[in-house]
């Protein structure tokens, strides 16, 4: 039995990346989050504190999916390009995870 290989363009595991980023950025900096996750009887000011923190605890994977991602593409051999970058999209979704978690807890 032959184990054939499947061979993933550059550009798909990129645009996944840039998609879960911009997914994060916009919930953290553009408000998306705060519209998600503050209910309409609270203050605004306590709600974007309370998701001040989960999204400072969120942007530890952010950087760590970011750092992955630019190594990938910078530094990283064709070999190690598919790890970093499943290492990348693996940080993002945990960013969006904390962010998504932390938003319903703190709601």
């Amino acid at each position: 039995m032959t184990r054939d290989r499947v061979i993933f363009a550059p550009v798909i595991p990129t645009l996944a990346v840039l998609l879960l980023a911009a997914l994060w950025g916009f919930s953290v900096f553009a408000g998306w989050g705060l519209e998600a996750f503050c209910s309409q009887g609270e203050s605004a000011e306590d709600c974007a504190r309370r998701l001040d923190t989960v999204a400072t605890f969120s942007s530890v994977f952010a950087v760590i999916g970011a750092g992955c991602s630019l190594a990938a593409w910078l530094f990283a051999s064709p070999r190690s390009y598919m790890s970093l970058m499943a290492g990348a999209i693996a940080a993002w979704l945990a960013a969006e995870g904390v962010l998504f978690v932390g938003g319903m807890l703190v709601g």
